[in-house]
C-alpha cells in the first residue's frame, strides 16, 4: 500500500503521524535535509521539524542528495522504511533530485511501501509539479530545470502554511497570480494539518492542540 503524509510543518504533527505507524519507532527513517542548504537565518524551523520527529519516536539519520550518485542513493538507503523530506528551497531540491537519481529511486520505494513523509518543499515536490511555488529567490535554480514536474506521488498540490503571517505577502502578492490555474489540484494546508495519502485515496487531518 502507498501510504504518505504530506504536511505544512512536521514539527506541529509528527506526533499524530506517528500514531498512524505501526512500530514506528522501529522503523529505519532517513531525514533528507536537502532543501534546506540553501535557505539563509538560524534556520530554526528545520531545528524543530527534525526535533519534532524525534521526540516523535523515529529513529533518524540525516542525509542529503546533494553530490550523490544513483548508485550511492540505492546503497545508502537501502533497507529505509521511512523517508521523511524536509523543507526549504523546492526548486534547489528538485534540481538535486534529478541530478542524483533520487527522483527515480523515491518513486520506486514509495510504490514499494516506503512510507514518505513529507514537510513544505517535502510536501510540494511529491505533486505533479511545482511552478505554483515560485518566488524570486528560486530563479536561479529554475534557469536549471528543464520542467517544473515534482515526483507525482500524488495528483494533487500541497501548498504549505496557508494562513500564516509569514507568507501572506508571498500568497497574496506572488504565488496565487502562478496558481490560479485550471489544471492545478490544490490542496491548501495550514501549520496544524496533514494530508494522509493511502494508495489513492487521501484526507486533510486536522490535529487539535491541548
Amino acid at each position: 500500500m502507498k501510504k504518505l503524509f504530506l504536511s505544512s510543518s512536521v514539527n506541529f504533527v509528527a506526533k499524530d503521524i506517528a500514531s498512524k505507524i505501526k512500530r514506528h519507532n522501529k522503523l529505519k527513517a532517513v531525514f533528507i535535509d536537502t532543501a534546506a542548504e540553501v535557505e539563509k537565518g538560524d534556520k530554526q524551523w528545520f531545528k524543530d521539524d527534525r526535533q519534532g520527529l524525534v521526540d516523535a519516536g523515529f529513529n533518524l539519520f540525516d542525509y542529503t542528495i546533494t553530490d550523490k550518485t544513483s548508485a550511492e542513493i540505492e546503497k545508502d538507503l537501502s533497507g529505509i522504511d521511512v523517508v521523511c523530506v524536509e523543507g526549504g528551497n523546492t526548486f534547489y531540491l528538485l534540481l538535486q533530485a534529478r541530478k542524483s537519481g533520487f527522483d527515480k529511486f523515491i518513486k520506486k520505494a514509495v510504490n514499494d511501501e516506503v512510507i514518505y513523509i513529507g514537510s513544505s518543499a517535502g510536501s510540494i515536490i511529491a505533486s505533479p509539479d511545482i511552478e505554483i511555488t515560485k518566488k524570486i529567490e528560486t530563479k536561479i535554480y529554475e534557469k536549471q530545470l528543464k520542467s517544473f514536474k515534482g515526483f507525482g506521488l500524488v495528483d494533487f498540490i500541497a501548498l504549505p502554511h496557508w494562513g500564516s503571517k509569514d507568507f501572506k505577502d508571498l500568497y497574496l502578492n506572488r504565488r496565487l497570480d502562478v496558481a490560479y490555474k485550471k489544471r492545478n489540484k490544490i490542496i491548501l494546508l495550514n501549520d496544524d494539518q496533514y494530508v494522509e495519502v493511502e494508495d489513492d485515496k487521501y484526507k486533510i487531518i486536522d490535529v487539535v492542540k491541548d
